[in-house]
């Protein structure tokens, strides 16, 4: 018992810095949502990084939810990625993730299953 509220409140802590990475100016703030969060072995951390990361709506942090294998759309966790496919369809500007998900879709140079899941998540997008 005392180990699930350790783990609880460790969780509260980690969305309690998540959610000043998320509003905190400095670019610096996407590359330590990237290396820590998007690489947690915890899914709710994973899960919160990339709703962070979608909810800033930046290029560079939009390209590591939606480019990069592994990591957001392209999580193993089915729970991540659909909550991060999720937070993309909710964006009120949905214009920059619409180009990353073109350029994704483009570029050769990416696996297809990262491709592939950029194909579809522009589908819904296109739909909402």
């Amino acid at each position: 018992m005392n180990t699930t509220v350790k783990t609880s409140k460790n969780l509260e802590r980690v969305s309690d810095i998540i959610d000043s990475l998320t509003i905190n100016p400095n670019h610096d703030a996407i590359s330590v949502l990237e290396e820590i969060g998007t690489n947690s072995a915890i899914d709710e951390v994973r899960e919160m990084t990339a709703r962070a990361l979608v909810q800033r709506n930046e290029a560079d942090s939009l390209s590591i939810v939606i480019s990069s294998k592994g990591k957001g759309i392209n999580d193993m966790s089915t729970v991540v990625a659909m909550s991060t496919i999720n937070s993309l369809l909710s964006l009120e500007d949905k214009e920059g993730a619409m180009r990353i998900l073109e350029n994704t879709i483009s570029n050769e140079g990416i696996e297809e299953d990262v491709r592939e899941n950029a194909r579809s998540v522009k589908a819904l997008m296109a739909l909402s």
